[in-house]
């Protein structure tokens, strides 16, 4: 089994209804994306996928979610804008976009700070 890694971050606002704290007023994090893809096959030169494509994949769905307030967007219309929850969009965005039958997303690691991130798979 083969396991990629390509990290990238954005930068956005939320607020989290329901929250008793700070965190239910509007804030902002600079958060930081690993994005792991899974195969147990190489293609004929020795490569599972080139890291360039799943760049363009996750760049695509970075700035859909950069520089705004989380909130706004539809996928964060009836949940909160945790963590768990931007980690699990992004998850389900790249298997829609990415996975073919060879290529599997295996899990996304989000971090909000530098000492605080939640992974999040199907398994």
């Amino acid at each position: 089994m083969y396991k990629l890694n390509v990290t990238s971050s954005f930068s956005s606002a939320h607020h989290l209804n329901g929250y008793i704290g700070e965190c239910k007023n509007l804030h902002g994090h600079n958060w930081k994306v690993r994005v792991q893809l899974k195969t147990k096959k190489t293609d004929e030169i020795g490569m599972a996928i080139d890291f360039k494509i799943v760049k363009e994949h996750l760049t695509s769905l970075i700035k859909k979610l950069d520089h705004v307030n989380l909130n706004d967007l539809e996928w964060f219309s009836s949940i909160n804008p945790t963590s768990e929850n931007i980690a699990m969009v992004i998850f389900n965005e790249l298997k829609q976009s990415i996975e073919n039958g060879n290529i599997f997303v295996n899990e996304v690691e989000i971090w909000e700070s530098d000492g605080t991130s939640v992974i999040y798979n199907e398994s």
